[in-house]
């Protein structure tokens, strides 16, 4: 029946400054740049990283990520080869680490997790797998 996700959204006020972090620091690939003019949205872009689409959605006057939790979509995981690597390249590039790197040696997936903030303070989860 169901087979898997098709797309994650993420609403941005500045789809320009969105989609040159998800290319220029998580390396997604632009397939198309659409402008919409439909219930606050003015453009749409949509990245992909290998297999796995991002629609990234500018409304102008978008409310800011919320510091309490809600009920609703919390956060994305992308996987890496290498934690310590990743986390450099994201510092370098001036991203804010939320959660530094620990072992997930308990899991039944082991490996690192660790959490940034993209450039609209969404939270996105980083995964080392176990090997």
């Amino acid at each position: 029946m169901f087979k898997e996700i098709e797309h994650v959204h993420i609403t941005t006020t500045n789809l320009e400054e969105s989609v040159k972090f998800y290319t220029e620091v998580l390396g997604f690939k632009i397939h198309e740049i659409l402008q919409i003019n439909s219930r606050g949205i003015s453009e749409v872009a949509h990245l992909y990283l290998n297999h796995s689409r991002l629609e990234l959605i500018e409304i102008k006057d978008a409310s800011p990520v919320p510091d309490e939790p809600q009920v609703g979509y919390s956060m994305m995981a992308l996987i890496v080869e290498d934690m310590e690597e990743a986390v450099n390249h994201l510092i370098a590039n001036n991203v804010k680490i939320t959660r530094e790197p620990k072992s997930m040696i308990d899991s039944d997936r082991g490996g690192f997790r660790g959490e940034f903030q993209d450039n609209n303070g969404v939270t996105i989860e980083i995964r080392q797998l176990g090997i």
